[in-house]
């Protein structure tokens, strides 16, 4: 404390210069105040503005969507890769002073570009080069810190033991600390809980720059960064995770149908199958437009992971969901990490090194959207869904099973709410491209933007009577700017899109909010704000 009072103080001279700061100047200011606080390490190596030659390289390597990639995007003066967590510290101070704000990026794989775009003069904070993982297998945890990716937890955990795992999503490239404050869903949640559930402890630095763990930042600041979103409330260092159990042999599975085979069948039986059958088991359902003989149709896709063996599952599901016609040769059986491997869409026999590769699948033009059901679609609503899904075409869907744990932890056990009572979740997704520099964004750009955005909304649209309601629910990490957007920071602009992401947590949020960061340093365009902004 005495260090940040002594910065302060020694800081009081340069704020007569901010008031016509050039771009220079505030770098000038920045190093200044970053060197002040950190004096035996050169700022000047983790700060990069305009005007340095890698300002470009480093601030893409994590634009996780091309819709932000592009000459118009508005972009940060200066960024700043912190290598130690003192330097986190000095930027959060140091920001404050200069009077810019702060978006901090892990993975940058938040679908609307939140930590990396914005309507404000504002910096950077990436926090790529604070990657360690550090793995207990004795006390079966790990500590993670912000700028991992799963990929890389992932891999650590299997260095060390062969029955461990972490209930964490399937893109390796996700940043560990973005996934696990807005909740974390991934296919080991119904055994498990999301990634949220599994936190034990975490640093975080706070408005003032101190470095909290979860006994000095006191249990609602703990509880909110476990899927209320960190970024609202200060930076988030590490994470301490428990690991969990998983069997030597686990069995994965693919089965696809199309409407002139069962595929109405099977995804009218999914609904209430894979939200109750036994919590070793995730079916996730996609539904896409597909072409056959020349003819746009619908395929109805289920992917699968069981921990246990092939036997086993093909017995149980040939009881349960005789529809699937499941045999023992569409199952393969394989270690946790080659599982991982395969959901990520890549060779059985890849070496798990490649999940330290942090350019797996890159994306191109992206949307998402989200929803949860609570009833079964029954068939009749089924067949119009397929009608429009085919209509509209390009635009998937994804239906990811709950029951299991996640019916028995409380709404209000962490900041993440949506529990027992969601049969599943939905993943709207529409992905394109678009020949030519993606640096322009010419009229073809634009007019392609519209048009998928635009078949995304429709389809969202189109199952309103379908979905939850009062309010219409929607996933935090799956980032959705149509739901609502703050200008001010407001109480009342947040509840908005708040009480889609946070149903009734939205309130102790708020004031959770509004006792640790008051005058609202942190924030971006779906934030929780304080309950005053003046």
């Amino acid at each position: 404390m005495s260090i940040l009072i002594l910065l302060v103080l020694s800081l009081v001279s340069f704020n007569s210069a901010l008031t016509s700061t050039t771009s220079d100047s505030v770098y000038q200011t920045l190093l200044r105040c970053l060197n002040e606080y950190n004096p035996s390490h050169n700022a000047s190596a983790i700060v990069f503005s305009k005007s340095n030659p890698s300002y470009t390289s480093v601030l893409r390597a994590y634009m996780r969507n091309a819709r932000f990639r592009t000459s118009s995007t508005p972009k940060p003066a200066i960024i700043i890769t912190p290598l130690e967590e003192s330097h986190v510290s000095a930027a959060v101070i140091c920001c404050q002073m200069v009077g810019f704000h702060l978006k901090v990026r892990g993975g940058g794989h938040d679908y609307e570009g939140l930590s990396y775009v914005s309507n404000e003069p504002f910096f950077i904070l990436d926090m790529f080069n604070l990657r360690s993982v550090s793995i207990d297998i004795e006390n079966e945890s790990a500590w993670v810190q912000a700028g991992a990716t799963l990929g890389e937890l992932y891999y650590n955990i299997w260095k060390r033991s062969n029955v461990h795992g972490f209930s964490g999503g399937v893109c390796p490239t996700v940043g560990v600390a973005g996934h696990i404050s807005g909740a974390g869903f991934g296919n080991l949640l119904r055994k498990y809980g999301v990634s949220s559930d599994l936190v034990v402890d975490a640093k975080i630095v706070d408005v003032d720059g101190k470095i909290l763990d979860r006994k000095a930042m006191r249990e609602d600041l703990f509880w909110a960064i476990r899927g209320g979103g960190a970024a609202s409330f200060g930076v988030v260092l590490a994470y301490k995770v428990k690991l969990v159990l998983v069997p030597e042999t686990v069995t994965v599975f693919k089965v696809e149908r199309f409407l002139k085979d069962n595929a109405t069948d099977i995804a009218l039986k999914w609904q209430s199958i894979a939200p109750t059958t036994d919590k070793n088991l995730f079916m996730r359902m996609i539904l896409q437009p597909s072409t056959l003989n020349n003819r746009t149709t619908l395929r109805v896709k289920i992917k699968a992971l069981y921990l246990g063996d092939a036997n086993s599952v093909v017995a149980m599901l040939g009881k349960e969901f005789p529809e699937l016609k499941l045999t023992k040769e569409q199952c393969i059986e394989m270690r946790w990490i080659d599982s991982v491997l395969w959901w990520a869409n890549l060779d059985v026999r890849t070496s798990p090194t490649k999940l330290l590769d942090r350019e797996i699948g890159r994306t191109g033009f992206l949307k998402m959207k989200s929803d949860y059901v609570e009833t079964p679609i029954p068939r009749d609503g089924l067949e119009l869904l397929w009608k429009k899904i085919i209509e509209l075409g390009h635009v998937g869907m994804s239906c990811q099973p709950y029951g299991g744990i996640m019916n028995e932890i409380k709404a209000t056990d962490t900041a993440f709410p949506h529990r027992a009572g969601n049969l599943y979740k939905i993943q709207y997704a529409v992905n394109w491209d678009v020949p030519g520099d993606e640096d322009e964004w010419d009229e073809p750009r634009k007019e392609a933007d519209m048009d998928y955005t635009s078949r995304a909304n429709r389809l969202h649209k189109f199952m309103t009577q379908l979905v939850s309601k009062n309010p219409r629910r929607a996933y935090l990490s799956y980032r959705d700017m149509d739901i609502g957007t703050t200008k001010h920071w407001s109480y009342e602009e947040g509840k908005v899109y708040g009480k889609s992401y946070f149903n009734g947590n939205y309130e102790r949020l708020v004031d959770v909010k509004t006792a640790v960061d008051p005058k609202n340093f942190f924030r971006n365009e779906q934030s929780v704000p304080p309950r005053s902004t003046k």
